[in-house]
């Protein structure tokens, strides 16, 4: 898994300025293997409607991968027919190769990429580069899973493909609705810090991509598609699958031990200039306040659950030190983590001892109102006891809070440099979280096109 870990904070997005220069803006990339049938009627049609109803400039570039049939000279032949068209050699196999390899290359400011079948209706192309050249929106995907998508397949593939985003759901949190569609899009700036960072070369790769980009805070466009299925795809499913489950795996390895150093995605908080014009705000507070927030109401609800799990057996003075001192030990990374973005086992030592103050002040708030409840009543009831315990830690919330940012995590440069971000370790109290190639070219473009493979 790459840990290059090398600054650089993405830039606010900006609306692409209008170039009439003949630059493309867009370059289509279309990955294929041993397609000499298909590639030239998708590559005719693409190009045609592109030249129809795309209004800026653009480029389409075949990413050949390693095909033993006449592909390459089919490749050759539409580049040296069409203007815009160009071709990529690759000598070894991979889609998420091949994207790598001709992305990187490419100098235009937006990049995308669809399948050589051309399953998808090209008339969601525009809407899914749009958001990215105006600047709104970092990635775009086309999905088929959608309520207002129309796709045409089988019962198997159609099983096979909720089933799947269904475990990206469950394992890796993702919240994109449809990770293996052949249609995505990114801008360049994105690509050329995120893909340092995605380690696949098959097809796990648009999947690998899209969870980094979502972890670190891009903005992910969805598209809802016309799609009908291609009965002639070549993609082992099996195969294909087994890949894909790996790769789920290594990448929630990755991000559960915190080696990705995903703070190099991150964006100013508002792209708008105004926002960051914004004066005697903290950076990061209003990220913050909302995680802490979140996390915080599920962690409550585990220390309740645990408090009359362990009341059961044990006094309401030890039922409560039990409930705060398992939910904090639960709570730690996750909050360290999801609340304040630090990752690494750098200062455990330390943030541990700040935490069990922490967690001390917590239980006196409490312990102190449970004590003066029994001084009340010789025997209240469980719903009472609840009640006091409520409003005891949402006192003990706002302070556990001021107490983490201020002296636990403090922010000394206004945000968490890299060092920081990777080398400290956070523990806290139960409510502020839950647990919760080279490649060869064949053809060039034609003269009075940019060619996309020339190096930047």
């Amino acid at each position: 898994m790459p840990t290059d870990s090398s600054s650089g904070t993405l830039p606010a997005r900006e609306h692409l300025p209008a170039d009439d220069a003949g630059t493309p803006v867009l370059d289509i990339v279309i990955p294929v293997y041993n397609e000499e049938k298909d590639l030239g009627p998708c590559v005719l049609r693409l190009h045609e409607h592109l030249t129809r109803t795309f209004p800026y400039a653009f480029s389409i570039t075949i990413a050949d991968n390693a095909s033993t049939d006449t592909t390459p000279r089919v490749a050759a032949r539409l580049a040296a027919e069409l203007p815009g068209v160009g071709t990529f050699r690759l000598e070894q196999k991979g889609r998420g190769r091949a994207l790598r390899t001709v992305w990187s290359a490419s100098r235009a400011p937006v990049l995308a990429y669809m399948d050589v079948d051309l399953s998808t209706d090209l008339n969601a192309l525009l809407p899914l580069v749009a958001p990215l050249i105006s600047g709104h929106s970092d990635l775009a995907i086309g999905s088929r899973l959608t309520r207002s998508s129309r796709v045409v397949r089988g019962a198997k593939r159609e099983f096979i493909s909720r089933t799947y985003n269904l475990i990206l759901r469950g394992s890796l949190q993702a919240r994109f609705s449809d990770a293996q569609c052949g249609f995505k899009a990114i801008r360049r700036d994105v690509a050329q810090v995120l893909l340092p960072l995605v380690e696949d070369t098959g097809w796990f790769f648009d999947t690998e991509m899209l969870v980094l980009a979502e972890r670190a805070g891009l903005r992910i466009h969805e598209v809802p598609v016309d799609w009908v299925d291609d009965p002639d795809s070549t993609v082992h499913i099996v195969r294909t699958a087994t890949d894909d489950l790996k790769g789920v795996w290594r990448v929630g390895k990755a991000l559960a031990t915190g080696s990705l150093p995903l703070d190099r995605l991150t964006r100013p908080f508002g792209d708008d200039p105004r926002d960051r014009e914004i004066q005697d705000v903290p950076r990061g507070l209003a990220r913050q306040l909302v995680g802490f927030c979140v996390v915080g109401g599920l962690s409550t609800l585990f220390y309740l659950l645990l408090y009359s799990a362990f009341r059961q057996f044990c006094g309401s003075q030890s039922a409560n030190a039990l409930a705060l001192l398992v939910s904090a030990v639960a709570n730690t990374a996750a909050n360290r983590r999801l609340t304040f973005g630090v990752r690494g086992r750098g200062g455990a030592v330390r943030h541990q001892a700040q935490g069990l103050v922490v967690f001390a002040i917590g239980l006196a708030l409490t312990s102190g109102s449970l004590a003066a409840l029994n001084a009340a009543s010789s025997s209240p009831a469980h719903s009472t006891e609840l009640a006091v315990l409520i409003a005891a830690n949402l006192a003990a919330t706002v302070l556990r809070f001021l107490l983490f940012r201020a002296w636990v995590f403090p922010d000394r440069q206004g945000s968490y440099d890299a060092h920081d971000a990777h080398d400290s370790y956070g523990a806290y109290g139960p409510y502020g979280a839950h647990w919760g190639d080279s490649a060869v070219p064949l053809q060039p473009v034609r003269p009075r096109h940019t060619d996309p493979r020339e190096a930047r």
